[in-house]
C-alpha cells in the first residue's frame, strides 16, 4: 500500500501552488487573457492547465521552505507580484492604442462618441476602440499569444522560485517604462495630429478674416471627414507601428525579469 506522509503532500503541493499562482497573476492581467470579455472559468482553466504543462517540462527547482510558514508566504506572495508585473507591463501596450485614438478622435471632434470597451468596461472613444480592436487583431498576427506563454515560461528561469523576486530596480524601471507610454501614443497619431491642426489653422484664419462666415456649420463634418481620409491614409504604416510597440513591451517585460 502506496503511504504518503504530510511533509512529501505538502512538498507535491508547493510545487504546483507557487507556480500556478505567477501562471494565474499573468493570465488575469495580460492583455488579451485577462480581457473581461473572457470568462473567469476560462482563464482558470487555462491556468490550471499551463501549470500543469510546465511544471514538469521545465524542472523547477522547488524552494524547500515549507508551504505554510512564513518563507512560503514570502514566496506565494513575489509569485503574485511577478506575474502581476509581467502582465501589467505588456497590458499597457493597449494603453498606448487607447491615448492614441482619445487625442485623434478629440482633434476630429469625435471626443462625444464613447462607447463601453469590453476589456475595461470604461467609456472610450469610438476611435480608441478601433485601435485597440485592430491592436488586438495585430497582436494575433505577430504571434503575441505565443509570444506571452514563452514569456511565462522563461520567467521560471530568469526568475527562479524563491523569496527572491521583484526588486526595487525591477519596479523603477516598470514605473519609467509606463511613463514612456505617453510618448508612444502621441508618436503613433503624430502624422494625423499634426494633419487634423493645420485643418484647425485653417478653419481659424477663415473665421478670423471672415466674421460672418458661419465656420461651425460646416467645419465640423468637414474636420471629421478629413479625420476619417487621414486615419485611412495612415492605416498603410499601422502594422510596422504596431509591431514595434509590441517589440518594445515584450522588450520591457524581459528587462524585468533582468533586473535582480
Amino acid at each position: 500500500m502506496l503511504a504518503i506522509t504530510d511533509t512529501q503532500f505538502m512538498t507535491w503541493l508547493a510545487a504546483f501552488l507557487w507556480p500556478f499562482l505567477r501562471i494565474s497573476a499573468f493570465v488575469v492581467t495580460a492583455p488579451v487573457l485577462g480581457t473581461r470579455g473572457l470568462p473567469a472559468r476560462v482563464r482558470l482553466v487555462f491556468a490550471v492547465g499551463l501549470t500543469i504543462v510546465l511544471v514538469p517540462l521545465r524542472g523547477m527547482l522547488v524552494p524547500t521552505a515549507p508551504l505554510l510558514s512564513p518563507a512560503g508566504l514570502v514566496i506565494a506572495v513575489q509569485q503574485v507580484l511577478i506575474g502581476c508585473t509581467l502582465g501589467l507591463v505588456l497590458r499597457s501596450i493597449f494603453l498606448v492604442f487607447e491615448f492614441a485614438g482619445q487625442i485623434v478622435a478629440q482633434q476630429m471632434g469625435l471626443g462625444f462618441a464613447a462607447m463601453v470597451d469590453p476589456a475595461s468596461g470604461a467609456q472610450v472613444p469610438v476611435v480608441s476602440q478601433l485601435y485597440v480592436i485592430l491592436g488586438t487583431l495585430m497582436f494575433f498576427a505577430f504571434n503575441g499569444h505565443l509570444q506571452l506563454i514563452e514569456l511565462l515560461v522563461n520567467s521560471f528561469t530568469l526568475m527562479p522560485l524563491g523569496t527572491q523576486g521583484i526588486t526595487r530596480a525591477a519596479l523603477a524601471f516598470v514605473i519609467d517604462w509606463i511613463g514612456q507610454l505617453l510618448g508612444m501614443g502621441i508618436s503613433l497619431m503624430l502624422p494625423a495630429i499634426a494633419a487634423l491642426l493645420i485643418v484647425n489653422l485653417v478653419f481659424g484664419i477663415i473665421a478670423r478674416s471672415a466674421p460672418q462666415f458661419n465656420i461651425f456649420s460646416i467645419g465640423f463634418p468637414i474636420m471629421i471627414l478629413f479625420g476619417v481620409v487621414v486615419l485611412l491614409i495612415m492605416s498603410g504604416i499601422l502594422a510596422e507601428q504596431m509591431e514595434a510597440i509590441f517589440g518594445a513591451g515584450f522588450t520591457a517585460a524581459y528587462e524585468v525579469l533582468h533586473r535582480q
